[in-house]
């Protein structure tokens, strides 16, 4: 499943043939993950939708009409949405939604779960942490450079940012920064783990992998469009991206082009299920 532009809602069985769903609005539509039988979409003006199935999206009150909702993760039982000047919300269900004190005033990008602990990176390095979703500790990351993407596999979290940054963590409280071979005048703004191998994504058409996290190589994506988000399922990894653009592929290395049936789905994110 992915999501973009105008509240647009792509959703595929297979990564290779996509089907355009209503999701009842034209807000843009930056983040979505699944959990408790619940798709969660988040987005501008503090828009949150649930499914059930994919299908059919139902709006929900987040509580923050003036903030943008980047990015939504599920683990512990519960959703965790996260937005600008240091916004975290979160949820059981996805229909009721809580509102967080994370402690920072910095733009928060992205957020994961993994190893009983939700993670969370945004600008200026910031890096925070979270058992329960509730009380959040901020962590020292070594670098300023802004952090958009992290994902956790392999018993690490790797996080990834703008020039061609890496970061590495165990316990997501120390850090320690890789080489990416990624130019620095490059971004990377997204990561995910899956098949033994982490893959980052970015601009340019940039994909890079890694077996732990790392040593990383990088790969001929084929695309010289901005490449948003990257995920893993089914024995596949999918990427989306600016114009439209999906890749897949099931090792990491070797890519192909699908037809996504739209132009207008980036700034996009996506959840497999």
């Amino acid at each position: 499943m992915s999501v973009g532009k105008s509240g647009t809602i792509l959703t595929s069985t297979d990564g290779t043939s996509w089907t355009e769903r209503t999701s009842g609005t034209s807000i843009h539509l930056y983040g979505i993950t699944y959990g408790n039988g619940t798709f969660v979409t988040v987005g501008e003006y503090g828009t949150i939708l649930t499914s059930s199935d994919g299908t059919t999206w139902t709006s929900r009150t987040s509580g923050t009409p003036y903030h943008f909702l980047n990015r939504v993760t599920y683990g512990n039982d519960t959703f965790v949405t996260v937005s600008w000047s240091g916004t975290i919300i979160t949820s059981p269900d996805g229909t009721s939604w809580d509102n967080r004190t994370s402690g920072t005033t910095r733009n928060l990008l992205e957020v994961t779960y993994g190893n009983g602990l939700f993670v969370t990176v945004g600008d200026e390095g910031s890096i925070l942490t979270s058992s329960d979703g509730t009380s959040w500790d901020n962590r020292t990351s070594g670098t300023s450079e802004f952090l958009w993407g992290v994902t956790y596999g392999n018993s690490t979290f790797v996080v990834v940012g703008s020039r061609g940054t890496i970061l590495t963590s165990s316990d997501g409280t120390t850090w320690t920064e890789r080489t990416s071979g990624v130019s620095n005048t490059e971004s990377l703004y997204s990561v995910t783990y899956g098949n033994g191998t982490f893959v980052g994504v970015g601009s340019g058409g940039t994909i890079v992998t890694s077996p732990y996290g790392n040593t990383w190589t990088g790969r001929t994506s084929g695309t010289s469009d901005q490449i948003r988000g990257v995920t893993y399922g089914n024995g596949t990894f999918v990427t989306v991206g600016d114009n439209g653009t999906i890749l897949t592929s099931t090792d990491g290395t070797s890519w192909t082009e699908r037809t996504s049936g739209t132009t207008i789905v980036d700034p996009i994110n996506e959840t497999m299920c």
